[in-house]
């Protein structure tokens, strides 16, 4: 299974015969020197026979230790590794099958699981959670302090003032630091880690095909303080969320140890395949034959200025794969049988749906996907743009920093100003607004007589919003817009924990053409406030992000 970077050096594993029925802990004779397990009292240890040896907790179903090369890894301000903050008194059993060790862990309805093979520095992790009685989906490896010192974005190690409640700090020089802030979307990493002298430490992903969110959703990956780090596989959690929580068992995801280098790419999402584990009779557990494949010929349509992503989702499963640039060719392997919604993302952006069905063993072959014109805003005639229209405040005024940092950061451009079209219009126009920061932005522009003889529409497109804040607008202060009703949006944090990803929603203002200056001369200008009820002050007033503006031809 694993790649070269896992493989153990100068030393030969060797594999006990010994099996038991599923459910049943063998006895302490099922170990020796190298491959095995040992009962300690109040552990189970697990040696591998490369170089790693971890302990399992009886009692509570945590990891008490990660031993590699002789030295400990695990250990975080005196915290175990475990899912969520610790479950607590839980049921632990341990059963060898021949190369595979199997820890089994009970904490009312969730089953967790820890498996080592023969040979490999990794440990594959699954959980199946049934209900709400654990509250997010998560598990955390608790890494000792000073074993890896990096300073990179999302860490908050060296931010000693806290500024947003007990989870968003700034350092003296002014950035921000959050273990939220990681910059990456899901669909963009396979794994996470750190490497130094000599040796990598990885959480390499899941399929998440349990988890909620999507494709595009951002969470907690890894973060660094004075005590130690952590690495995240997030499965399901409760910031700027727009799913419901799915259920069901969601894995493997490995914790691997290397000499430095990534982990194999054999364990990734999409390419791991575990036949070892089809007998070792996991609940929830489905082998690769009782899965099927969703594949696309191509697509009509596209902006191939753009990423396209396929995705499948229903209330049980979710699943993406990338479209090919050159002819939107897609395929989607591993899928649980069921009806899915098929979506189609230009960027970000829901330009198709449709419905597939899957079964067990077989391939859903779509023909080409023609997406039609008026599906993508994009293709409407516009008078003027500010920014395009992909489900992203991408190009916008500090867009790409709010992925890994809070708004009051030091590197923040200002939030306030106003906008000139056609001189830089969208890199001038912030990505947030906010009802208690930079409300009321101005935006200045000039129409032909023509234009200015007719009504136009104009849009304003959000992929999030904070405390229900949606913009209402008003035109050469003659006209203005009713207050828009708010779109379903999640309801905590997001634009100040580094996501902008909530639910695309676009506004709609026919504004007439009585509200216009007649002289080409002159400039109109457009104010757009945030309105709401709701949100307290200052970034966490009611805020929404910024997909794109246009006032249509």
């Amino acid at each position: 299974m694993s790649g070269s970077a896992n493989r153990p050096v100068g030393r030969r594993a060797f594999v006990l015969g010994a099996t038991a029925a599923a459910g049943t802990a063998l006895t302490g004779t099922a170990h020796a020197a190298g491959f095995g397990w040992t009962d300690d009292g109040s552990t189970y240890v697990v040696d591998t026979g490369a170089q790693l040896v971890f302990k399992v907790s009886k009692s509570t179903g945590d990891l008490t230790s990660l031993v590699y090369r002789g030295t400990e890894y695990q250990g975080y301000g005196g915290m175990n590794s475990h899912i969520e903050s610790g479950l607590g008194a839980s049921t632990v059993s341990i059963r060898q099958s021949g190369s595979t060790i199997l820890v089994s862990v009970t904490h009312g309805t969730l089953r967790h699981y820890y498996a080592a093979r023969s040979g490999e520095n990794n440990v594959y992790l699954w959980t199946n959670k049934a209900d709400t009685s654990v509250s997010a989906t998560r598990y955390i490896v608790r890494v000792k302090k000073g074993a890896f010192l990096n300073d990179e974005p999302d860490s908050y190690t060296y931010a000693p003032t806290a500024i947003e409640a007990s989870d968003v700090f700034r350092k003296s020089d002014g950035q921000t630091r959050s273990k939220h802030y990681s910059k990456r979307r899901v669909m963009d990493y396979d794994h996470i880690g750190w490497s130094a002298g000599g040796v990598g430490l990885w959480m390499v992903r899941s399929n998440h095909e349990k988890a909620s969110g999507g494709p595009f959703y951002r969470s907690l990956l890894r973060h660094q303080s004075a005590d130690g780090g952590g690495l995240y596989e997030i499965l399901h959690y409760g910031q700027n969320q727009t799913e419901d929580q799915r259920f069901g068992l969601q894995g493997p995801y490995v914790i691997a140890f290397t000499d430095g280098g990534a982990p194999s790419s054999a364990l990734f999402p999409g390419t791991l395949t575990t036949p070892w584990a089809d007998s070792l009779g996991i609940p929830g557990y489905v082998p690769t034959s009782g899965r099927g494949k969703v594949a696309g010929v191509g697509m009509s349509g596209r902006n191939t200025a753009y990423p396209y992503t396929v995705g499948l989702a229903n209330a049980a499963a979710q699943y993406w794969g990338s479209a090919r640039s050159s002819d939107g060719y897609f395929s989607i392997p591993g899928v649980l049988p069921g009806t899915y919604t098929l979506t189609v993302f230009k960027g970000e952006l829901a330009v198709y749906t449709t419905s597939v069905s899957v079964s067990a063993g077989g391939t859903t072959t779509l023909n080409t996907i023609a997406i039609p014109a008026s599906n993508d805003p994009s293709n409407a005639s516009a008078i003027w743009r500010i920014g395009d229209w992909n489900g992203t405040p991408g190009g916008f005024k500090n867009a790409d920093l709010m992925t890994y940092a809070h708004p009051s950061d030091v590197r923040a451009a200002s939030w306030t100003g106003n906008v000139v079209i056609g001189d830089g219009e969208t890199a001038a126009f912030p990505c947030y607004l906010w009802k208690d920061v930079n409300s009321g932005v101005l935006v200045y522009f000039r129409l032909t007589a023509a234009q200015a003889a007719a009504a136009h529409t104009l849009r304003i497109g959000v992929t999030t919003a904070y405390a229900n804040g949606r913009p209402q607008v008003t035109v050469n202060d003659t006209w203005t817009s009713a207050i828009p009703s708010p779109p379903t949006q999640p309801n905590t944090r997001s634009l100040t924990n580094g996501s902008y990803r909530g639910n695309n929603h676009t506004f709609t203002y026919s504004v007439p053409a009585s509200a216009w200056k007649t002289d080409p001369s002159q400039y109109n200008v457009l104010r757009i406030d945030v309105v709401s009820g709701s949100g307290a002050t200052g970034f966490l007033s009611a805020g929404t992000a910024i997909d794109a503006i246009d006032l249509l031809a």
